[in-house]
């Protein structure tokens, strides 16, 4: 076992306010913490004050209960890389459009990962992508250029690889070529 005194901060420290901040991005109450996690109500609320040190099995718990990885309760809340969490969710938020596309066009998103849906809801903001029109739109667009990088990354894996390379230097020169 390593000793506490070299793990970084955030492997040794389980903060509550960033238990809470995973409850707000889920959308989820103490109960339903609860519920999910199958931990007892003043476990829960023991983690959330930061007034207990819970044992290995009830953080495994309480991650499976919040849909994360254990590491991830274990993140500084006020570290940048959480601060982009709130403005994915405020993208969420003000982009209820894009919200319902994703729930009425679920064939659309097969294989999208959590940043594919961040880049969906973060590129809605001005014009016609407010529409459901504009959404799809965007949506297949995204898909497309997902299938493209999926067959460059297989031709890059074959015989052509060299050939792919060259083609794309070519197009690289001439896209940035500035006359």
């Amino acid at each position: 076992m390593t000793p506490a005194t070299v793990l970084p901060n955030d492997l040794r420290t389980l903060h509550g306010a960033n238990v809470r901040r995973l409850m707000a991005q889920y959308n989820m109450t103490q109960s339903d913490v609860v519920t999910a996690s199958g931990l007892d109500e003043r476990t829960v609320r023991g983690i959330l004050r930061g007034a207990s040190r819970p044992h290995a099995k009830t953080l495994h718990k309480l991650a499976e209960g919040l849909g994360v990885a254990t590491d991830e309760l274990f993140q500084d809340p006020y570290q940048s890389s959480n601060l982009e969490l709130t403005a994915e969710a405020f993208d969420l938020a003000t982009n209820p459009v894009a919200a319902q596309v994703v729930d009425a066009h679920p064939e659309e998103f097969k294989d999208w990962t959590s940043s594919d849906f961040n880049e969906l809801f973060s590129r809605m903001a001005v014009g016609g992508e407010l529409t459901e029109t504009g959404t799809l739109s965007v949506v297949r667009d995204m898909n497309q250029q997902r299938e493209l990088m999926y067959q460059v990354a297989v031709i890059l894996e074959s015989d052509e690889a060299d050939l792919m390379r060259e083609f794309v230097k070519l197009l690289y020169q001439r896209a940035t070529d500035i006359q």
